[in-house]
């Protein structure tokens, strides 16, 4: 069986995003295809990227680093959770992909994105940095938006339709995880 990281994609005070992990890993917990976690790139406490060497080489210098690089590794499929700001995904998420670059190399990635239009917009963005990581990207993806699946924009209530995106979303990813695992796994 794969293994799933429900990547937290934020760590902005009074995120969203955490919320709506906790509910993507609810609805994933349902499953039996899979283990499903959930990662928060906050608890890595990764600063704006401070390895000399470039992460393609892997000399990690830094301890941090090195325990965010275990973390990617120990995943054959990733769910990134991203908010969208100024038509972007977070910095935060950015930064935490620059980090490493082996670790996500011939992995899968599916998205979920949330703002005022559904997260669409750091979705593609995210979508060509996994290009450059040598990563698949699943065609289903969840889009949350402000005003319909957040009370007052900011409390997490989504429409109860979308458990069925999230659940084509994970059959994708668990999908192309395991033939992917294929590729990295040599008997």
């Amino acid at each position: 069986m794969i293994k799933v990281a429900i990547v937290i994609g934020s760590t902005r005070p009074g995120r969203k995003a955490d919320k709506v992990a906790a509910w993507v890993h609810d609805i994933a917990k349902k499953r039996s295809d899979a283990t499903y976690d959930v990662v928060d790139i906050q608890d890595f406490h990764l600063p704006l990227l401070d390895e000399p060497s470039p992460p393609s080489l892997g000399k990690y210098t830094q301890e941090h680093t090195r325990k965010w690089s275990a973390a990617v590794e120990g995943y054959d499929a990733y769910v990134f959770i991203t908010p969208e700001y100024n038509h972007g995904t977070s910095g935060a998420l950015k930064n935490a992909l620059d980090y490493v670059y082996r670790e996500w190399n011939n992995k899968v990635a599916g998205f979920v994105g949330y703002g005022s239009a559904g997260g669409v917009r750091a979705v593609e963005q995210l979508r060509l940095i996994a290009a450059e990581l040598q990563m698949a990207t699943v065609r289903a993806q969840v889009q949350l938006f402000l005003s319909t699946d957040f009370e007052h924009y900011t409390v997490f209530k989504p429409d109860p339709a979308k458990e069925k995106q999230v659940n084509t979303l994970l059959d994708q990813v668990v999908s192309w995880g395991t033939a992917l695992r294929t590729v990295r796994v040599k008997p």
